[in-house]
């Protein structure tokens, strides 16, 4: 993983993060909800790729999260690598009211996997909570799977704003939380050019077989509205 602080400010961290998913499931709706608190009922597909930055106070340091939204759409796929180029969060979402959405989660976490680091802190996010009545794929299905491949799970309506703000909280939050451990391993260990946490500079963390640790932190962790 690699994880970025701007060199302007001492403290700032700066995470990138992604938003993947079939086209519709809400991703644009949840960045627009969870970045300027709008919601768009008739929103079209995104086109290529945008991001905006949001900022965040975790334990006293202020992060950044620098978060990317591109279009769901096979034929705008052909931005993918840059896409995932440096990430070090995501957020997979799929529509509850449309199984086959739920249903790709396999091909997206394959691309992620592809493209990006193994330890990519990633929520699975069933979004669209609010459609009650419409509903194809349980709370349970989605808390199963997410455990099952080691993610963060929880239900979201960006039409409401359920659960928008702690998804994307969770990750940032669980980015820095790795982050402050690598830290303090280092520095225990006296090693040479040990990264600090505030030092403006860019910050290279290696899997170290940590993954299957971070995996088991992740299973049963999950919230629906």
């Amino acid at each position: 993983m690699a994880f970025y602080s701007e060199d302007d400010k001492a403290d700032d961290y700066l995470f990138k993060i992604v938003l993947i998913g079939d086209s519709a499931v809400g991703k644009s709706n949840l960045l627009a909800r969870f970045a300027r608190n709008e919601f768009y009922p008739s929103s079209k597909s995104t086109i290529g790729v945008e991001f905006q930055t949001q900022k965040m106070d975790i334990n006293g340091k202020e992060i950044k999260a620098q978060i990317w939204d591109t279009a769901g759409q096979e034929r705008f796929r052909a931005v993918t690598s840059a896409y995932y180029r440096g990430a070090v969060g995501a957020l997979l979402v799929y529509d509850i009211s449309r199984r086959q959405t739920f249903d790709s989660i396999g091909k997206w976490l394959n691309e992620l996997h592809t493209h990006s680091d193994m330890n990519v802190v990633t929520i699975l996010v069933g979004n669209k909570s609010d459609l009650k009545d419409a509903r194809e794929v349980s709370t349970a299905e989605g808390k199963a799977l997410a455990e099952a491949q080691g993610l963060f799970f929880m239900e979201t309506s960006a039409l409401d704003s359920s659960n928008v703000a702690a998804a994307f909280q969770t990750v940032v939050k669980e980015i820095y939380n790795i982050l402050s451990r690598k830290v303090m391993m280092s520095q225990e260990l006296n090693k040479p050019g040990a990264p600090e946490l505030g030092n403006g500079k860019t910050v290279v963390l290696k899997g170290d077989g940590d993954q299957e640790g971070n995996a088991g932190t992740k299973k049963g962790w999950c919230c629906s509205s």
